[in-house]
C-alpha cells in the first residue's frame, strides 16, 4: 500500500507545482514588459492607470477587515471552547461557519449591497466592503481558531486553574498563546481571500479610483483594478502589469506577516 500512494503522492504534488510555476511565469512574462514608472504615479488618470490608489486601498481593507473580523472571530472560538454549556450552541455555530465558508462570493456581494450599501445606507464605500469581507473571513477564522483551541494541552489550562487562577486569566495567559500558531494560520488564509476578492467588492465598495482618505467614500483594491482594466479590453497590458504587482504585493504581506507571526510565538 506504502510504495503504491507514495508515487502518486509525489506525482500530484509535482503536478501541483508545475501549474503554479506556469501560472507564475505566464504572469511575469506577460505583464513586466508593461510595468513603468507610470503605474506607480501617485495621482491616477486614464492615460496612466496608476495602482497606487489601489495598492492603498488594499492594505487598508486588510487592516480593517481583520480589526473587525480578528476579535469576533477569536471570541467566538473562546466561547464556544470554554463557556458554551449546551452543545447544541456549539454545533450551531460550526454548522453555520461550514455553511458561511461555502457560499460563493457573489452571494456575500448582493447581501452587501443590499445590507449595507441600500439598507443601512453606507452607499458603495470602502467600510461596505470591509464588513462584507469580515462576514466571509469569519467562519475561517471561527474554525481555525477553534481547531487551535482544541490541540492545547489540557493539563496545562488545568494547572493553571489549580493554582488559583480565574478562567479568564488562563485564557489568556496559557491557551491563546499555545493557540497562537493555527490562529494565525486562520489569518493568513483571510488575508489571501481579501486581497484576491473581487465579486464581492464590486457590489459594495464600487470601482471608483481614489485615495482611500475617507472609508465612507468609494475606491477599488488590486484585484478589483486587475479586474475592471481586463474586462474594458482596452488595457489588457495594465491588467498583466496589475497581476505582477499583485503577485509581488502578496508575496511581500506574507513575507512581513510571517515574521511578525514567529516574532510573537518566540515572545
Amino acid at each position: 500500500m506504502k510504495k503504491t500512494f507514495k508515487p502518486l503522492i509525489m506525482l500530484l504534488t509535482a503536478l501541483g507545482l508545475l501549474s503554479f510555476a506556469v501560472i507564475v511565469i505566464y504572469i511575469l512574462v506577460m505583464g513586466i514588459p508593461s510595468i513603468d514608472s507610470s503605474i506607480f504615479a501617485w495621482e491616477y488618470n486614464s492615460e496612466n492607470h496608476s495602482l497606487m490608489a489601489p495598492m492603498i486601498t488594499t492594505l487598508v481593507t486588510i487592516v480593517l477587515t481583520l480589526l473587525i473580523a480578528l476579535p469576533l472571530g477569536i471570541f467566538t472560538a473562546i466561547y464556544t471552547s470554554s463557556y458554551a454549556r449546551s452543545k447544541l450552541i456549539v454545533n450551531l455555530v460550526s454548522f453555520t461557519s461550514e455553511i458561511l465558508a461555502a457560499i460563493p462570493s457573489i452571494v456575500y456581494g448582493l447581501f452587501g449591497y443590499l445590507a449595507f450599501v441600500i439598507f443601512l445606507k453606507m452607499e458603495f464605500s470602502i467600510v461596505s466592503g470591509c464588513l462584507t469581507l469580515m462576514i466571509m473571513v469569519l467562519p475561517t477564522i471561527i474554525r481555525t481558531s477553534q481547531e487551535a483551541i482544541a490541540t492545547v494541552n489540557t493539563l496545562q489550562r488545568d494547572a493553571s486553574l489549580a493554582l488559583g487562577a480565574t478562567k479568564l486569566t488562563t485564557i489568556f495567559r496559557i491557551i491563546l498563546p499555545e493557540a497562537l500558531p493555527g490562529i494565525l494560520a486562520g489569518v493568513f488564509l483571510s488575508v489571501g481571500r481579501i486581497v484576491g476578492e473581487t465579486a464581492a467588492l464590486v457590489y459594495t465598495m464600487g470601482t471608483y479610483v481614489s485615495m482611500p482618505s475617507n472609508i465612507m467614500k468609494s475606491s477599488r483594491t488590486l484585484a478589483v483594478h486587475m479586474f475592471q482594466l481586463s474586462s474594458e479590453g482596452l488595457y489588457v497590458d495594465k491588467a498583466y502589469a496589475t497581476a505582477v504587482v499583485l503577485l509581488i504585493f502578496v508575496i511581500i504581506v506574507n513575507a512581513v506577516s510571517n515574521k511578525l507571526a514567529n516574532k510573537l510565538i518566540k515572545e
